[in-house]
């Protein structure tokens, strides 16, 4: 006998440790945030807070809901609105990821080798790209800039170009700002108008991270972050505290792996399982990704560490280089060069797929399919969307459903007593050489 289908059933948001945590301390802490966090985690941004109002209405049906019902057996459900704000909504920002995935190795990459590569930078400069967030930006253009270089010398043919796609993430483990880059890239060049691609040979990583530690420290210096003289001491390290990962080969019929490689480069800055909130306490219990180690968080210091991973308003998190940028891809669908790709990150489609986009990201997110029918197993659809405030109401009544979540009102909170935060910037010497090659000329890359 075959198994039943899954039913789909809507999500509670309002149920979980993490919107607790966001409903019961977010007043608080818009109010105490230039005073106590402003330092550490840099001044206050206005859409940051636009994002936690909209975050704390996602899948609220108060705030409207499209009806969903089977036109066969007549059984219908309310889907509540959601808010597609990034990172700060793991629910929405889960299916981003999902849809960012399937559209980057459908719709962008090409079936030829691929390699992930991640460049970090050290703690003593990450506060300038906190306080100062185009900066991320350029920390891209560094990195593509280094890559460029050395897969143009690896390829000999006349005027290879390389394909990249860079996504800058801020975050480590335990939500520490850590700006650091993935990159998708092509393990070779194209070259030739009908795109013939040759593979480059392993690049030599120690020499890669150098020329990434020249081109940051130069961009850094002509923005005024950085002197000459911070430069020359920061050159005296044994260890730099650049890094540069480069993965194994992903085969161009590697297409799962290849798909969740693009998912990985976009996910969230935390993880809601990993999460524990201790309401009476007033803290949340965070832990690591091999489960070894817990930290414990104060609740307002974990929101000024969440908040300081939400992009700007518009701020691409994702950057497209070489033969992958828009410019490249959208010449060739003009000359009829290359399929019909899209020049934006936006799936293109017409109003329908839109409608049915939403259905398609949870069964594949949960393998679940929210249109099946749980009583004929037919399809539903969705016959209307509700946003008008006195047709809300009514339903939800009628339905039993009107403010029917209650939870007693939030305690007050005092704010943390807690000394100026100020970035422990001390500087160590070392007596070691810095990492030099006999053969490796600076002035070539300046």
């Amino acid at each position: 006998m075959s198994l039943p289908a899954a039913v789909y059933c809507p999500r509670n948001p309002q149920s979980s440790d993490y919107y607790r945590c966001v409903e019961d301390y977010f007043e608080t802490f818009l109010g105490i945030y230039d005073e106590h966090f402003s330092q550490q985690y840099g001044f206050w941004r206005p859409y940051v807070g636009q994002v936690i109002y909209r975050y704390l209405d996602c899948g609220d049906p108060h705030k409207g809901f499209a009806r969903v019902k089977c036109k066969d057996c007549g059984h219908e459900y309310l889907r509540a609105f959601s808010c597609k704000r990034r990172h700060f909504c793991p629910s929405c920002h889960q299916k981003r990821v999902v849809e960012f995935g399937g559209w980057l190795c459908m719709d962008v990459l090409k079936k030829i080798p691929h390699r992930h590569f991640i460049f970090s930078i050290p703690k003593i400069l990450r506060r300038y790209f906190l306080y100062d967030r185009k900066l991320l930006a350029d920390l891209s253009r560094c990195a593509w800039e280094s890559l460029k270089l050395f897969l143009r010398e690896a390829v000999p043919q006349n005027d290879p170009i390389p394909g990249a796609v860079i996504a800058v993430q801020t975050f480590g483990d335990f939500l520490g700002f850590n700006p650091h880059c993935h990159i998708l890239v092509t393990d070779g060049c194209f070259y030739g108008k009908r795109g013939m691609f040759r593979v480059a040979p392993p690049l030599e990583l120690k020499k890669l991270e150098a020329i990434f530690r020249h081109r940051v420290f130069r961009m850094l210096l002509s923005r005024g972050k950085i002197t000459k003289q911070m430069i020359a001491m920061l050159s005296t390290w044994k260890h730099s505290g650049f890094h540069v990962f480069c993965g194994n080969r992903i085969s161009p019929k590697d297409d799962t792996s290849m798909e969740n490689l693009a998912c990985y480069i976009i996910r969230a800055s935390f993880s809601q399982e990993r999460m524990q909130y201790l309401d009476q306490e007033g803290k949340v219990v965070y832990t690591s990704k091999d489960g070894r180690t817990n930290k414990s968080f104060p609740a307002l210091e974990w929101l000024a560490a969440m908040c300081s991973h939400i992009p700007n308003r518009g701020e691409q998190m994702v950057k497209y280089y070489g033969y992958y940028s828009n410019v490249s891809r959208g010449k060739r669908q003009k000359e009829g060069l290359d399929d019909a790709v899209p020049c934006i990150l936006e799936p293109q489609g017409d109003e329908k797929v839109f409608r049915r986009n939403w259905a398609r990201l949870i069964q594949k997110i949960y393998e679940v399919d929210p249109l099946v029918c749980p009583k004929c197993q037919d399809v539903m659809r969705v016959v209307s969307s509700i946003e008008d405030p006195s047709v809300i109401r009514a339903i939800l009544e009628q339905l039993g459903l009107w403010l029917a979540r209650s939870r007693p009102p939030p305690k007050i909170h005092d704010p943390p007593i807690r000394e100026n935060a100020i970035c422990d910037l001390r500087l160590q010497t070392h007596n070691d050489d810095f990492y030099g090659d006999p053969e490796y000329s600076w002035d070539q890359y300046i």
